[in-house]
């Protein structure tokens, strides 16, 4: 763009307007990239059935959050502090939620554990017993029901007690004799979980719920992950609903992009959570391949657009970072010419920029092999 880089007389050219087309010449470019990923999310909510809320509709089988507080009916409104409004939110926020080491002495522990053991005993009976779907089935709301009750426990006897109930009935439910002596719940020290306030709209009052623990489980390496323990309560398909998902899941995701940098800052991520074109490519390979063998084609492709959606809307914000050489670096330089009266001399300007571009370059360089490593690696 002639005036842009260097100075010119034409009236017309960029360093000769008005300071505030200036301006929105520098943001044009990333409030198109905000639109292109409205557009693309848009394609990607329509075909959809349905589209999660964020209310609790039933907690599965086996569920620590039930036992801690979050009950059947609860729309979660934040997570560890951090807003909720859509599933894109509630996603994100569980994805960043830390794990911690907790006491295992704990009652809530001990509900937890007395859960998780009915639910594995409850498995156990299936596979010896050969049962048909109906006993699964039931299986399955006794634990549930399990659930609530120990939930409303105020002590490991209490907590016992309701333990050793349902596992009679799961006995007698499966055809076989209540054992000569229940077994105990296992002690341990210490325990890791994901454990977090969440705040929730019950019965049309806000609470908070303190020590909210998810499920944890052992994943590769011995490393513990979340799962998720229960099911969200699906929204019905109208046109508003499709342009409210839209622009809601639109913004959550730049929130998400935001909140991504802001974790790098503050060394939540590292640098090899980082990936670029080599790793997006591969990273989206990965994800159309699997999305083929389990889905079909069309929703590899919604994923596909899903990705590039995320792309487009983490390159409108990264952009207009305050950072030399980006759009929102000039941005700044415009406006210290606009406070100051007077423009940041070109030449300082073009060595502030140089150096920016420099290191944009070597991260980028440094990205892409260590993305063709890990491909390589099998990393």
């Amino acid at each position: 763009m002639e005036g842009e880089d260097e100075d010119s007389e034409n009236p017309r050219a960029f360093n000769n307007a008005k300071i505030w087309k200036r301006m929105i010449v520098i943001v044009a470019g990333a409030v198109m990239n905000i639109l292109l990923g409205i557009v693309l999310m848009f394609i990607t909510v329509l075909p959809k059935s349905n589209s999660a809320s964020t209310q609790v509709a039933v907690f599965s089988p086996c569920s620590f959050s039930a036992v801690t507080g979050l009950e059947s009916g609860d729309k979660i409104v934040s997570i560890n502090d951090y807003a909720v409004n859509t599933s894109t939110d509630f996603s994100f926020a569980l994805f960043t939620m830390p794990v911690t080491e907790v006491d295992g002495g704990e009652l809530s522990i001990y509900k937890e554990d007395c859960a998780f053991d009915l639910y594995v005993h409850a498995s156990e009976l299936v596979k010896e017993q050969k049962l048909d779907n109906d006993a699964n089935q039931e299986l399955a709301v006794m634990c549930q029901d399990a659930q609530v009750e120990l939930s409303k426990a105020e002590s490991k006897d209490a907590s016992y007690k309701i333990f050793c109930d349902y596992y009679a009935k799961m006995n007698k439910r499966a055809g076989t004799d209540a054992p000569e002596k229940y077994p105990e719940i296992e002690y341990r020290e210490t325990r890791q979980r994901y454990r977090t306030n969440v705040d929730v709209i019950r019965n049309g009052e806000r609470k908070t719920l303190n020590n909210v623990d998810f499920l944890t489980l052992k994943g590769e390496d011995d490393k513990p992950q979340l799962q998720m323990d229960f099911y969200i309560e699906p929204i019905e398909k109208t046109f508003g609903s499709v342009i409210s998902e839209t622009f809601g899941s639109t913004v959550s995701v730049a929130r998400m992009v935001w909140g991504s940098l802001i974790g790098l800052l503050k060394g939540q991520f590292s640098i090899n959570d980082m990936s670029g074109p080599v790793g997006i490519a591969s990273a989206i390979t990965q994800v159309a391949g699997k999305e083929l063998e389990t889905s079909g084609f069309g929703s590899a492709v919604s994923s596909i657009v899903y990705i590039m959606m995320v792309i487009t809307i983490n390159l409108g914000i990264f952009n207009m970072l305050p950072f030399p050489a980006l759009d929102g670096g000039r941005f700044l330089m415009l406006l210290i010419e606009w406070i100051f009266r007077k423009p940041v001399p070109r030449k300082v300007e073009s060595v502030i920029n140089t150096v920016g571009l420099v290191l944009l370059l070597g991260l980028s360089a440094f990205i892409a092999v260590k993305d063709v490593w890990k491909i390589f690696s099998g990393g």
